[in-house]
């Protein structure tokens, strides 16, 4: 009797400890360390250059206060941003009357292309004269959105492919009108991995499941995608392209040097990518320096204050410190400490080598 009461006390003590310590069990989305390290650095709120963001989308631009958005660019040293969602006809020519009207020189507006009806007669001859239409109506590029590729489909519901024949006049176009295009093609290739404990994007895929392209069925595999793309750069050397994102090999500047050497009329820039940057700070440094000449700023969604971490990353040598956005990085950031002639060329010489009708003024002082 008395080995029993002991037992049960030993018992009831034991789990009257358990109860007194903390659940430090949690999911990977509510662990949220706060940094101890005490380090030299500081956020980076303006550009210490003039900048163009050559991807950005202002998809309400005809009826927005572009006043207001250029004093917002004017708070982060931005000269001009590329609205790169300014459809066609109608739509196309409201935004640049709109820009042309209250900010002058401030907003370039860039063209896209409808495939609906590809496959019906005279597609290829409208969309050549639309084109058309649009750089008159004050256009300066095309965007090439990543749908096409991976979703567009004909009415017989096949996959349009990017290096489609029917769109070659198109490429040709663009040529001939001297104006870039700025194509997005596919995703980041870890969408195509398994959603498992070794994929870096888990937690993206896990917040939006649609974005996962692992689905056969549904979609032909990364490699073929950006294949089908490499070959429009092929087959089009007289037309000057712009790789969206860094073509998606930011996690291998390696092979995306070989990309930009492969094809010389190909440029590319840094839109959504710049957390891949932040953590190879060496390596992206060099690179950045060996491929000044063909690398542009782009920023993606217009966000007033992710812009500083974007200057933080290329202009500082700061250590460790936040992305803005976790589901696309849960590391920290890295200063790449660019020289200055490289950041120049980044932020806008570049852009005014490719881009026409940029008011060089702007950009005078640097």
């Amino acid at each position: 009797m008395k080995k029993l009461a002991v037992l049960l006390f030993s018992v009831l003590l034991t789990q009257m400890l358990i109860a007194q310590e903390a659940d430090t069990t949690m999911t990977f989305e509510e662990y949220q360390p706060e940094s101890t390290l005490v380090v030299p650095g500081e956020e980076i709120t303006s550009a210490k250059f003039p900048f163009i963001d050559v991807h950005s989308h202002l998809w309400r631009m005809a009826s927005m206060n572009l006043t207001e958005t250029t004093a917002e660019m004017d708070d982060l040293n931005m000269k001009v941003l590329v609205n790169l969602s300014g459809r066609s006809g109608e739509t196309l020519k409201a935004m640049v009357d709109a820009a042309r009207e209250q900010a002058p020189g401030r907003f370039v507006v860039f063209a896209n292309i409808d495939f609906d009806g590809i496959d019906e007669s005279g597609w290829t001859e409208r969309t050549v004269a639309q084109l058309q239409e649009d750089y008159d109506n004050g256009a300066r590029g095309v965007k090439i959105f990543k749908n096409l590729g991976l979703t567009v489909l004909d009415s017989e519901g096949n996959r349009v492919q990017t290096d489609d024949p029917r769109i070659d006049p198109v490429w040709e176009k663009a040529g001939e009108l001297g104006i870039p295009v700025l194509i997005h093609t596919g995703e980041p290739a870890e969408f195509w991995e398994p959603i498992d404990n070794t994929n870096e994007r888990w937690l993206e895929m896990k917040n939006f499941p649609d974005r996962h392209r692992g689905d056969s069925t549904r979609y032909p595999s990364w490699d073929v995608v950006m294949q089908e793309q490499w070959n429009v750069f092929r087959k089009h050397p007289e037309t000057t392209f712009i790789n969206a994102h860094f073509g998606w090999m930011a996690n291998d500047l390696a092979r995306l040097g070989e990309h930009l050497d492969e094809f010389p009329n190909v440029y590319t820039e840094t839109a959504a990518i710049i957390a891949e940057l932040g953590r190879q700070p060496r390596f992206a440094k060099e690179f950045f320096i060996k491929y000044q000449d063909r690398l542009l700023f782009g920023k993606d969604t217009y966000r007033p204050k992710e812009y500083h971490t974007y200057f933080r990353v290329l202009e500082s040598d700061d250590e460790y410190f936040d992305y803005f956005r976790r589901r696309h990085a849960f590391w920290k950031m890295y200063g790449l400490d660019l020289p200055d002639e490289v950041l120049k060329k980044v932020y806008y010489k570049n852009a005014l080598k490719i881009i026409p009708g940029i008011d060089e003024s702007l950009f005078s002082n640097n």
